[in-house]
């Protein structure tokens, strides 16, 4: 068989059939109304990456509590959510699925990466405060049992409404530093009651999460599950740590699992360098002919596990992609920043593309000490922000109908999205 051959297989989970083995991974939109209401920017945005090709699309962070966003702009569902948002649910979810993918809404709680401006005194395992320059994020408080029993009601709510605007699954986010990810990390999890202290407690609420959506929305809704390899803090959440905790989620029926690793203080998601050396113990030597930054751990993870994995991070072209399903047993190869930088990117290696965009080649940053890799810790985070708000303004102008800015510059697209959430703050109720 072809590298296309490979990529064009279908997928069939017990939920549901994916077309092919491509898919748009989450990545963050921001193109909510002030009130946290899917919008038709939403469904422009998707309209175009449906056409794109991939057999599956992920959204970005849908919020299951108001107070507590990855930014501004984000998607809300609460509780319940009136007609007219509900179709505003259903018109997004109809434009991704126009031409058969499949369709999984994240579902996500910022904890102590909720932004200060959303939230100064966001909830979180304990009160620690995230180790980064800047006044970005507020002093976290530690939630009571009660808040933590109201989170979970919270996300397997949001999955029976994500179910009802025909939606075809939820992914649980419990990677990249957000609450459910930082009840797993031992450096941001000091409890001392159930919640805390041993892996089987700091897994407990990720469980009871699943354990919540699963009675909620039924079996027959595919429910995946996005899990840190490691946090790459000396301390945090281990390799060994996270092999376990997969096998408690297999059991628990999640149907797949997306790997993936890092946090805002050690940004390894985004193959971005951290203020304090990267801890990489316990985990297989990633070479840079593999290209996938997570690749090596998903393939020692399935000696233990058996559930089919996601592998998002670095994939670039065909035959890495296809090797990785073809030797490593990886079912679905995830693709975030080249789908902004070309939105059929799919298409292209379905039509026997040997590699696809290299989104990183195009970021305009500084050189030196100026560069993403400067020693100075405030430059280094400035840029970090910078580069991601650069994707965010690609996104937006697909959202508006627009076609990509390749000359945007980083620093102006850092200046353009802060204005542009501090808006959307403004206009809250």
């Amino acid at each position: 068989m072809t590298d296309t051959d490979i990529l064009a297989q279908p997928l069939a989970l017990p939920t549901e059939t994916l077309p092919n083995r491509l898919a748009k991974a989450a990545m963050t939109e921001g193109l909510a109304d002030a009130d946290g209401r899917a919008t038709p920017a939403l469904t422009r945005l998707y309209e175009r990456w449906a056409k794109g090709g991939a057999g599956l699309f992920i959204t970005g962070n849908v919020i299951v509590d108001g107070a507590h966003l990855e930014r501004p702009g984000n998607v809300i569902l609460a509780y319940q959510q009136d007609s007219g948002a509900i179709r505003a649910l259903q018109n997004w979810s109809k434009a991704a699925r126009s031409e058969g993918a499949g369709l999984w809404m994240q579902l996500s709680h910022g904890g102590r990466q909720t932004p200060s401006l959303v939230n100064p005194k966001p909830q979180a395992p304990s009160a620690v405060p995230l180790a980064l320059p800047g006044k970005n994020f507020g002093a976290p408080v530690a939630m009571t049992a009660g808040d933590i029993g109201v989170v979970v009601e919270r996300f397997a709510a949001a999955a029976a409404i994500a179910r009802e605007a025909g939606f075809t699954g939820v992914q649980a986010h419990a990677a990249h530093g957000y609450l459910l990810s930082s009840f797993l990390n031992p450096r941001a999890n000091l409890r001392t009651d159930e919640w805390g202290g041993s892996l089987e407690n700091r897994a407990r609420f990720l469980l009871a999460v699943v354990k919540s959506i699963r009675a909620k929305a039924g079996r027959d809704f595919t429910l995946s599950v996005k899990l840190n390899s490691a946090d790459f803090q000396k301390g945090g959440f281990a390799p060994g740590e996270s092999i376990i905790v997969a096998g408690w989620l297999a059991q628990a029926g999640v149907d797949v699992l997306e790997i993936s690793g890092g946090n805002y203080e050690q940004p390894r998601m985004a193959n971005m360098d951290g203020l304090e050396a990267a801890d990489t113990s316990g985990l297989p030597a990633t070479t840079a002919a593999r290209e996938a930054y997570f690749l090596d751990f998903a393939v020692e993870m399935q000696k233990s596990v058996k559930l089919p994995l996601m592998v998002t991070g670095g994939f670039r072209t065909a035959a890495a992609m296809a090797r990785a399903v073809r030797e490593d047993g990886v079912a679905i190869i995830g693709l975030g920043r080249p789908l902004v930088t070309q939105p059929d990117a799919p298409a292209k290696l379905l039509s026997g593309a040997a590699e696809i965009d290299r989104p990183e080649a195009r970021l305009r940053v500084g050189p030196g000490w100026l560069g993403p890799h400067s020693p100075f810790a405030t430059i280094k985070a400035i840029n970090g922000f910078g580069s991601m708000y650069w994707y965010y303004q690609q996104i937006r102008r697909y959202g508006a109908g627009q076609d990509l800015a390749p000359g945007l510059g980083v620093l102006s697209a850092l200046s353009a999205e802060q204005k542009a959430q501090a808006a959307l703050m403004k206009q809250r109720r």
